[in-house]
């Protein structure tokens, strides 16, 4: 027998024999137990005759003088409906027997044996008892489970199935409408009832899809930011290509301000297209750190140094405040990349003759790193944005100069993805006119 796939067929098959075994059990004890009495009665019923009967022999033992005349006298003398009595001698010889009752050979007999003494010898009484009534009892009882039984065990299967359609008919709901959510229309959701179980299974895919309906809109987004970063130095290169192989002779001066131009596109499209990769690779857990022991107010001083000439072009003074030592596990090359992109960022946002300056601290938990600028303010309705991939305020947008990093929106999400890595964080304190401030915290060394 093949085992149904049907979780309503399951349950129904289930339901069922739960039903079905206590019933039946049932039905054999009672069956057992009413065949038990009413052998038990019969029993009874030949014990108190055959008590009388010997009772009436010993009476009319003492009335006689033969033993076997007060047998054959109390065989004649007393008599019970349906009952035989046959008295023998200790050697099996027949003395005397009432006439068997109708029908008493034709089916089962319920016998019981006594010894009596009479005049000094021992006598066999012996009662047997039909058990037809008790037969047609039993069958009617036997006709009225085989029938009530296979009904009631019906009723079980189809009042199961149908509480198994009814209890799953959420499930089946809830199904249809995840069949029909696609990418297209990731905003709908599954219904939610049928009970606490379903409605927590319903409340969890729905939770699930949220995230996935995030998930997807910030894959879309990415992938539209990616293909518009991506497009402007490719196309750079094809229009300078173009313009350069319009003509056939060129002077050399030419050539080389063309090749200039095209190396600052392959440049800015070399750094984007390393950042997404960066990205990706850590999004996918296969970007491995490389954990050594280092000291990042080395880091500091060597990512201050790296951009002060940028800072010099854009008319930026670069100020290193307070700097402890801070011994530290980690990877120098990735933490040296987070510490250029906080720069870069305030560079990018201070206005000429406007400062960044850089400093540490320590706490019992924890080092602290802050980068300030004294640029115009991140806008409130931003402020949350600002780690998302290729968010850039508008002031960023609106510089064209080269800079240490892709420029692209990637930086602060690099950025705090590495402090992640490392166990640490990375927050915008706050931001205003005048002063904008990021603080980097990673855990230092338990204190002894």
């Amino acid at each position: 027998m093949r085992w149904p796939s049907s979780l309503r067929s399951r349950l129904t098959l289930w339901y069922t024999v739960f039903v079905s075994l206590p019933l039946v059990l049932l039905a054999v004890v009672t069956y057992i137990a009413f065949a038990g009495a009413l052998q038990e009665r019969t029993d009874r019923f030949i014990a108190e005759a055959l008590t009388a009967f010997s009772r009436e022999l010993l009476a009319e033992r003492r009335a006689t003088l033969s033993a076997e005349q007060a047998i054959r006298s109390t065989i004649e003398e007393v008599r019970f409906r349906d009952l035989t009595i046959a008295v023998t001698t200790s050697g099996g010889s027949l003395v005397a027997m009432t006439e068997p009752a109708p029908g008493s050979e034709a089916g089962r007999v319920r016998t019981i044996e006594r010894t009596i003494q009479l005049g000094g010898h021992d006598y066999h009484v012996a009662g047997a008892y039909p058990m037809r009534d008790s037969e047609i009892v039993l069958a009617r009882i036997r006709r009225m489970f085989l029938f009530a039984i296979p009904l009631l065990v019906l009723v079980a299967a189809t009042s199961g199935y149908a509480l198994a359609r009814r209890s799953l008919a959420p499930v089946a709901s809830m199904a249809a409408r995840a069949a029909d959510i696609s990418a297209t229309n990731m905003h709908e959701r599954l219904p939610v009832g049928g009970g606490d179980e379903l409605v927590r299974l319903a409340s969890v895919v729905n939770a699930l899809l949220d995230r996935l309906e995030l998930a997807f809109a910030q894959q879309r987004r990415f992938v539209a930011d990616a293909s518009h970063e991506l497009r402007t130095p490719t196309a750079i290169l094809r229009t300078e290509a173009d313009v350069t192989l319009s003509r056939e002779h060129r002077s050399e001066e030419e050539y080389r301000a063309s090749v200039s131009v095209m190396k600052d596109a392959a440049q800015r499209l070399t750094r984007v297209v390393d950042d997404l990769f960066l990205l990706a690779r850590a999004d996918a857990g296969h970007l491995v750190m490389h954990a050594e022991p280092l000291y990042l107010e080395e880091l500091v001083h060597g990512a201050t140094r790296a951009v002060r000439s940028v800072a010099e072009q854009r008319g930026v003074s670069i100020a290193l405040g307070e700097v402890i030592e801070a011994p530290f596990q980690g990877d120098p090359d990735l933490l040296g990349r987070l510490l250029l992109n906080l720069l870069d960022n305030a560079i990018k946002y201070s206005p000429r003759g406007g400062a960044v300056r850089a400093a540490m601290a320590r706490d019992a938990h924890a080092y602290s790193i802050t980068v300030t600028d004294t640029g115009p303010g991140i806008p409130a309705s931003e402020q949350e944005h600002v780690f998302e991939r290729f968010f850039r305020g508008d002031i960023a947008r609106s510089r064209s100069e080269a800079t240490a990093t892709s420029g692209a929106g990637l930086g602060l999400a690099i950025a705090r993805r590495i402090a992640e890595m490392h166990h640490g964080t990375l927050v915008l304190v706050e931001s205003r006119a005048g002063h904008t401030e990021f603080r980097l915290a990673l855990p230092s060394p338990a204190s002894g």
